[in-house]
């Protein structure tokens, strides 16, 4: 009888549930606190009922000032001397080598391979893939089309994100009666000028730009590259033959990198589960059931719903051949990790061409902040309610504005996704120091912001190939 053999995604979704799994079961048998303590109350004595006499100056309070001289009787009831000690139960209640050989050891470093095979590819897949996308450009005039085109796309549905935000979280009002307690404390990078980020795009050092793997640097120097290529005749074609066997063997080692896939999910998945677990959430159900939703609702909505509009497309294909890409985001909590999969995805099962997905893919991943927009959004309104501050609709409106901006202003930032919120509470005047009461959630939310993130890319690149005629669209109806 023959086997069915499993599909890559199918391998890839085992991988995940069964890190879940994991991950919850070794934080259930094992939490990763320092300590367990628990505190003894032992009673040391008993006394019994007496009556002493002793004299009236001995008296607490001066029983002389009443009058009393001599002697005195004094009544003292049963009492009982009690101590509290604490022993320490960690030894019996968690084991250290739960997290020692696994959580620590064997799924981080197999979490950690995995990512590094991932990132390695990134800059030199940008890099090769762009310079043959430009390079094979017959109008050069087009390449300033694609590129308003996206960057205005990326803005437009980032403001659509962070609106659909804030409507939900002034309906819902997630922070209503929220017990602040001691609101801790955050400190958030500075945030570059918008004039510095400017500055900043062109490369100095093209060798140093990739080794910094600063993606806005890299993709205007390989676009300049492309560009010096294809008007530099022969000498540009015989070049553009070797970057286009470059591709070929780069395209080859991301085929490489999705075999060892499932299991790097499992570890990747399983590590964040034991270390996270669900016990951050009872706390902030409200605020993190909110982003959760509006973050699906964007996804599967908003997305779907604007490549429909705008090209025709069957939004159920786009998501069905997503699968893979989504899981891969949610696993790496990263756009860049996530790259290579992105780019081969758009540009084999969705049918964009080079010329385009080259280009739109990796600013994407840089620019296309979505899922971070919908966070800041319901944060916002979280956080002034949370500390009984009235927001206006000209503030609301100064939220929309600058987390759209802050999406360009702040990329390739490390810690983009508080940074960009710290400069949105300021701007409203509200306290950063809030940013502390969300953390313990965020790092579960980052990773589904990041899917619908690459499932923005993914999007708006379909959208530009097919205004340019750029888009196979038998490739997209194809097999899945």
């Amino acid at each position: 009888m023959p086997t069915t053999k499993l599909s890559l995604t199918q391998k890839i979704l085992l991988g995940l549930f069964l890190g879940l799994i994991t991950g919850l079961l070794l934080n259930r048998i094992s939490p990763p606190v320092e300590t367990v303590r628990e505190e003894v109350r032992e009673v040391l004595m008993e006394a019994a009922p007496a009556t002493i006499r002793m004299p009236a100056a001995d008296v607490r309070n001066g029983a002389e000032g009443l009058g009393v001289t001599g002697e005195v009787e004094v009544h003292i009831p049963a009492s009982t001397v009690a101590q509290t000690r604490t022993i320490d139960r960690t030894p019996e209640q968690r084991h250290a080598w739960v997290h020692t050989i696994l959580t620590d050891g064997l799924f981080h470093v197999v979490g950690q391979i995995f990512l590094a095979g991932l990132m390695v590819l990134v800059v030199p897949l940008v890099f090769v893939s762009l310079v043959c996308g430009t390079a094979a450009l017959d109008d050069i005039r087009r390449l300033g089309r694609v590129g308003i085109k996206t960057v205005g796309f990326y803005l437009f549905t980032t403001a659509v994100a962070i609106s659909l935000a804030l409507v939900a979280a002034l309906i819902v009002r997630p922070g209503a009666g929220f017990d602040l307690g001691d609101g801790g404390s955050f400190t958030a990078r500075e945030a570059p000028s918008l004039v510095q980020v400017i500055i900043d795009i062109f490369p100095r050092n093209p060798i140093n730009a990739m080794a910094q793997g600063n993606m806005l640097q890299i993709i205007v120097f390989a676009i300049l590259f492309g560009l010096a290529m294809s008007l530099a005749g022969e000498a540009g074609k015989r070049l553009l033959s070797i970057f286009e066997d470059l591709n070929v063997v780069i395209m080859r080692l991301v085929w490489l990198i999705m075999e060892i896939a499932p299991y790097g999910v499992f570890a990747l998945i399983a590590r964040t589960f034991a270390a996270q677990g669900f016990d951050a959430i009872p706390p902030l159900f409200a605020y993190f059931l909110l982003v959760l939703a509006v973050l699906v609702v964007h996804a599967l909505l908003t997305y779907p719903l604007l490549l429909k509009l705008t090209t025709g497309l069957p939004p159920l294909t786009f998501l069905r051949k997503m699968r893979e890409v989504q899981i891969f985001a949610f696993s790496t909590a990263s756009s860049n990790a996530t790259l290579p999969v992105t780019l081969r995805t758009v540009e084999e099962r969705l049918g964009v061409k080079r010329s385009v997905g080259s280009f739109t893919v990796p600013l994407g991943a840089t620019i296309n902040m979505d899922g971070t927009a919908i966070m800041q959004g319901v944060a916002t309104v979280f956080i002034a309610q949370a500390f009984v501050v009235d927001l206006t609709l000209v503030d609301y409106l100064m939220v929309i504005l600058t987390a759209t901006l802050a999406s360009i202003g702040t990329a390739g930032v490390p810690g983009v996704g508080l940074i960009m919120l710290a400069m949105v509470l300021n701007q409203v005047g509200l306290p950063v120091e809030g940013i502390a009461l969300i953390l313990g959630v965020d790092r579960l939310l980052d990773m589904v912001r990041t899917a619908v993130n690459v499932t923005g890319d993914a999007t708006v690149s379909c959208i530009v190939a097919k205004s340019e005629g750029d888009l196979d669209e038998e490739v997209f109806r194809g097999k899945i």
